[in-house]
């Protein structure tokens, strides 16, 4: 068994929020003592009827039972916002605490519900990091089939396409069209093939507009969708002004290797060192190693990523508090040479404070015109990333 990063605070009633698959329930069963932990499954249509109609009979069946539990296991709680309300009422009047898991933060800000104002911390679950799978770990299973936790399970090639596949379609079916977030899924299943093409480069919101036949603010709100319910996350550009960092557009970066290979119907290409799309692959994998362990890690990191006019650009920028700014280049080389960081070196002069690091697969730690030339495993230690 993989032992998660994740580490809520038991002496406190939590969210875990985590694109579905990501191995939530499965974590929230082995890290709650069974023998006082009620719960309730909204994936389970009775139970979902039942709170539906009634989101008052929790508060029934938690002051009913025999022995107050310590615990009470909401799974999916967006399914049913309504149950917060009544689960703020529970913690401000007993000692009941909650475990609430969730796809999707963006119908419980719909609903009533205001995330119980820090009452429950919040936690987050993302595919298995190479530093959970410790010599489990193989970069290129990671970059061509992506670190979904019940890959572990499936030996076959064919199973796991079958897998991915069919992931990509549950999503569409339940995060989609059962909870409503879009009221057409034709152009948002358009938006999906195209917004995983270019995932990684900068946002054109009105081409991607034009592309499936909506207004550019459907766009918009077509990636708050898949950042909301945690299939991405937008990364804005750098700029010391917050206002000129809002304004300019991000980039879009698909949470896990293998399900964007699934949306782009790349699962059967091989992945060949060298190659612009094995490149693009390893970009992927460590940006979402360095987003999850700084999730899990929890050190106030703020993520963007830098671009020039002449088309020089850093992969990422971490401002560290208390800390030199981090300046990130990623490369997917066995050997790596001045040639490699020339942007990075000459970019990295414009900061008043910045230590500029450039992670890759070559397997020899150098220093190249001031840029630390690390191992990307090594880099990740020497950036903090490890627990």
């Amino acid at each position: 068994m993989v032992k998660r990063l994740v580490n809520p605070f038991k002496s406190n009633s939590f969210f875990v929020f985590g694109a579905r698959g990501t191995g939530k329930t499965y974590f929230l069963r082995r890290f709650l003592d069974p023998s006082s932990t009620l719960e309730i499954n909204l994936l389970d249509p009775d139970a979902y009827e039942r709170f539906s109609l009634s989101p008052s009979t929790l508060k029934e069946i938690a002051l009913s039972t025999r022995k107050e539990p310590e615990f009470i296991f909401i799974d999916e709680v967006q399914r049913v916002p309504e149950l917060l309300n009544v689960v703020h009422d529970l913690i401000e009047s007993t000692d009941i605490k909650f475990a609430l898991s969730g796809s999707s933060a963006r119908k419980l800000k719909r609903g009533a519900a205001n995330l119980l104002a820090g009452r429950a911390f919040q936690n987050y679950l993302f595919p298995l990091t190479a530093l959970e799978l410790q010599e489990h770990f193989h970069l290129d299973d990671a970059l061509h089939w992506g670190g979904l936790p019940k890959l572990l399970e499936l030996r076959e090639s064919r199973e796991k396409e079958a897998y991915l596949r069919s992931y990509v379609d549950t999503y569409l079916r339940e995060e989609i069209m059962q909870e409503q977030l879009v009221r057409n899924l034709i152009p948002f299943r358009k938006f999906l093939d195209v917004a995983a093409q270019s995932s990684g480069k900068i946002i054109n919101f009105s081409a991607i507009a034009r592309d499936i036949g909506v207004h550019p603010n459907t766009t918009r709100s077509y990636f708050q969708i898949l950042e909301d319910t945690l299939l991405g996350r937008l990364l804005q550009p750098y700029h010391r002004s917050l206002r000129k960092r809002q304004r300019s557009n991000p980039k879009f970066y698909f949470f896990d290797t293998g399900v964007l290979r699934a949306i782009v119907k790349h699962l059967r290409l091989e992945l060949r060192v060298g190659t612009y799309e094995y490149g693009r692959y390893f970009e992927h994998f460590l940006l979402n190693e360095i987003f999850a362990r700084a999730a899990y890690l929890q050190p106030d990191y703020t993520f963007s990523y830098l671009t020039t006019g002449d088309g020089a650009e850093i992969d990422l920028v971490v401002e560290r508090p208390g800390m030199p700014t981090a300046l990130i280049e990623i490369k997917s080389k066995d050997r790596i040479d001045t040639h490699d960081i020339r942007h990075l070196r000459d970019l990295s002069k414009d900061f008043r404070n910045a230590d500029a690091f450039c992670l890759s697969k070559d397997p020899h730690a150098v220093s190249l015109d001031g840029v630390a030339c690390l191992p990307w495993s090594r880099g990740l230690e020497e950036l903090g990333f490890v627990s």
